[in-house]
């Protein structure tokens, strides 16, 4: 498997034999890496069947539940990290999960797509129409995402909530990312903590 760069990026994150919990971890890919590359002792939930057999068939354990009902079974700080990758944007209450996330976890990763990257504010803006982008892949009458955000929107919202933002990687990696992410990054990862 030719490992994603955002995959690249939370295995570098992530210390070795770590407990982590992975919401909405798809198809297990990632979970798969992680264990492989950090020998980590990890967990999944994912509310897609048919992810969940795929899962099952690479020997991890992942449980089927919907992320939109918040983590009630399970206890504060009980990993130390959760990864919540590629699926904020999908949730119904993004907010209610980011603060189980929080509670269960040391750390969470957060990653998701740029809705202010350049080629989409152009789509919508000159073009009138919905943007499509390699982050944001879907038509509007596919998509999976609920919620548009973008890197501005998430600081700001950790900043009003008193989230801690440890670390931020930009996608593409270059120096119009560096300087102007909000409108060149096509997506983020952030490494969250309680303050």
């Amino acid at each position: 498997m030719i490992i994603p760069d955002d995959y690249k990026i939370i295995v570098e994150i992530i210390k070795e034999g770590s407990s982590v919990l992975d919401l909405g971890c798809g198809n297990g890919d990632l979970l798969s890496v992680l264990i492989e590359k950090k020998g980590i002792k990890g967990q999944g939930i994912e509310i897609d069947e048919g992810a969940i057999y795929s899962c099952v068939a690479k020997g991890l354990n992942v449980f089927h539940d919907d992320l939109d009902n918040g983590l009630i079974d399970y206890s504060d700080l009980s990993f130390d990290y959760i990864i919540i990758n590629q699926t904020l944007q999908e949730l119904r209450n993004p907010h209610v999960v980011l603060k189980e996330a929080l509670r269960v976890g040391i750390h969470a990763i957060v990653g998701f797509p740029n809705f202010a990257y350049w080629r989409a504010r152009f789509q919508l803006f000159f073009l009138g129409k919905a943007p499509v982008t390699p982050s944001l892949p879907h038509k509007w009458y596919d998509t999976p995402n609920l919620h548009f955000l973008s890197i501005s929107d998430f600081t700001d919202y950790c900043s009003e909530n008193g989230i801690k933002i440890k670390k931020v990687y930009f996608f593409p990696s270059n120096l119009l990312t560096t300087l102007r992410p909000n409108i060149f990054a096509l997506s983020a990862i952030f490494l969250i903590s309680n303050k």
